[in-house]
């Protein structure tokens, strides 16, 4: 009899190892703050590139980065608007679930303190309280960006820049024009089987990970 109670203790806990293995998703993870200053790098299908952070820039968008980096969110991203001469964004996970808890910790609203210059990034919004974990790349100096009100809004804090490999940056496949960027209904409900489908050439956030 012991050893059946044994038994079913170790599988009790073998269980519960692979099931927190499988965790997509803590809010306690929204509550860890960032170092002061960061690196991190995302491989990619067309190679990688490196990005600093620095907390000072954004801390509550900073903070986030940090977050969604080290909790894997950025795994198999596709990036699905990619325009040459303005942005390159990317952040819809292929898991509807996953993006959903996520975005149900909001990331409160900061003033511009770094302009959004060539290779910047900022969070993707669209209203007052609304960054949650889309972000884009600027591809030229888009400084109109800091200062535009846009739906009550005023400017898209900056809070990191690549750093190293903005060379694999311009590579990205940008021949839909950013068309699938307007199917993000589509892209949330089916993941990356429909962009795959649909637009099969998109380049793809293989993985991103903080440099110690």
């Amino acid at each position: 009899m012991k050893k059946i109670v044994y038994l079913l203790t170790f599988i009790v806990f073998v269980v519960s190892c692979n099931s927190s293995d499988k965790k997509t998703f803590d809010k306690k993870w929204t509550q860890e703050k960032a170092p002061e200053y960061f690196k991190a790098r995302f491989e990619t299908t067309q190679g990688n590139f490196d990005i600093e952070a620095k907390r000072k820039w954004s801390p509550n968008g900073v903070d986030r980065l940090y977050q969604l980096i080290n909790h894997h969110f950025y795994t198999d991203i596709a990036l699905f608007r990619v325009l040459p001469n303005w942005v390159t964004q990317f952040g819809i996970h292929n898991d509807s679930l996953v993006n959903k808890q996520w975005e149900s910790v909001v990331i409160k609203d900061e003033p511009v303190l770094k302009s959004n210059d060539s290779m910047t990034i900022a969070f993707a919004r669209d209203g007052i309280d609304s960054r949650t974990t889309q972000i884009y790349i600027n591809m030229k100096n888009n400084n109109k960006l800091d200062t535009i009100n846009y739906i009550d809004v005023v400017g898209f804090p900056v809070i990191a820049r690549v750093i190293n490999g903005m060379e694999t940056v311009h590579k990205f496949y940008s021949g839909y024009d950013g068309k699938a960027a307007d199917e993000q209904d589509s892209i949330y409900a089916q993941g990356n089987s429909y962009l795959k489908k649909k637009y099969p050439k998109l380049d793809y956030i293989k993985k991103a990970y903080i440099l110690k």
